[in-house]
């Protein structure tokens, strides 16, 4: 099972020598179904601790305050606010971007969480903090289960 835990170190194996792996990586039980609603339904989910009132997005499987574990799921707001951004204009090696991007971290409404994006539809000199913002999602024929399913978060209407 994917929670069991090694309770005996003397159980633990040891090997010796040159072993090649291929790492494979999953976003976690919480980051599974997280990811699978966004690219079956193009919606976002949020775990809510009922004894600490907190309501986890990106969700999770315990709380961080509390160690209680977070069975009750619900969807979010695909709405949020932008706390911070940053313009970029340079790639990862330091070559120009053609377009520059701009990434937020924004925080999801109605959660105790957010996440960081990129922002579209929305020139980086309107740009401010506390700008309303809303996700919008690739076709769901497109969408292949990670986070950018999420296009952009493009500045909301009222």
């Amino acid at each position: 099972m994917a929670l069991d835990k090694i309770q005996d170190p003397k159980k633990m194996r040891h090997v010796e020598g040159h072993m090649e792996a291929d790492y494979i990586y999953t976003a976690g039980i919480a980051g599974e179904r997280f990811l699978e609603a966004i690219r079956d339904k193009g919606v976002l989910l949020a775990t809510l601790c009922e004894k600490c009132h907190i309501t986890y997005l990106p969700p999770r499987i315990y709380c961080a305050r509390c160690f209680a574990p977070l069975k009750t799921w619900k969807e979010a707001s695909s709405t949020g606010t932008v706390q911070t951004f940053t313009v970029v204009s340079e790639d990862a090696n330091g070559k120009p971007l053609a377009q520059p991007k701009t990434l937020a971290f924004i925080q999801i409404d109605n959660t105790n969480g957010g996440l960081i994006h990129t922002i579209g539809e929305a020139k980086p000199e309107k740009l401010q903090i506390g700008m309303r913002v809303k996700a919008v999602f690739k076709k769901q024929a497109e969408r292949t289960g990670a986070l950018t399913d999420i296009q952009y978060f493009k500045p909301a209407t009222a």
